[in-house]
């Protein structure tokens, strides 16, 4: 059987949002893929290359005010050139997102991505869990323990540096990162046999 093959394409102001594009990296590697880590504010024409022979993109960055950051929404434009040849048409894609507040905005952020994989005729990939935290049962420490059901959503105070990225949010990361390297895995073996 073929490994998928994940790009995780994504911007880190500060360094929150790198901790958990590992963790999905490690999710996905975990599952059996190959996973290449790029950084959208770096972009070589290389990994641009990566990208497009990708199986699946995860798309990654803080939310400020309100959406994505500024270095990924210039990515997101740039990306216009694969949207004119449908390059990455029929791929998979998911997100992920870190932001100071509980809230902070994080859905529009992941809601951006979506549209954005909507662009380019890309399925997405939603994150397959139930809310955690949410009784009095519940542990902060729960998967998804921010209730979001696009991607994988953290919280990290404003006042702290990457190592305070919650270690449940940091699980939840690498809960979509195996998520989306076992819906690669289908789409793989989807095409495979379709082609036989």
């Amino acid at each position: 059987m073929t490994t998928p093959v994940i790009a995780v394409a994504y911007h880190s102001g500060h360094g929150h949002t790198a901790v958990l594009a590992e963790a999905v990296r490690a999710g996905a590697d975990a599952a059996g893929a190959t996973v290449h880590l790029i950084k959208v504010d770096e972009i070589t024409e290389e990994q641009w290359g990566l990208l497009d022979a990708a199986d699946a993109i995860v798309f990654g960055s803080p939310t400020y005010m309100g959406t994505a950051s500024g270095a990924f929404h210039a990515f997101a434009e740039q990306s216009s050139q694969r949207w004119f040849t449908q390059a990455w048409k029929d791929k998979l894609a998911a997100g992920f997102t870190n932001s100071g507040s509980k809230s902070g905005d994080k859905v529009h952020t992941l809601q951006f991505f979506t549209v954005l994989a909507a662009q380019h005729g890309m399925n997405w990939v939603n994150l397959g869990l139930h809310p955690g935290w949410n009784s009095s049962a519940a542990s902060e420490n729960d998967l998804n323990r921010l209730g979001v059901f696009l991607g994988a959503a953290a919280q990290t105070n404003v006042d702290e540096g990457p190592e305070a990225v919650h270690k449940a949010d940091v699980a939840t990361a690498e809960h979509l990162g195996r998520r989306i390297a076992e819906s690669a895995k289908i789409a793989v073996a989807g095409r495979a046999a379709l082609a036989a």
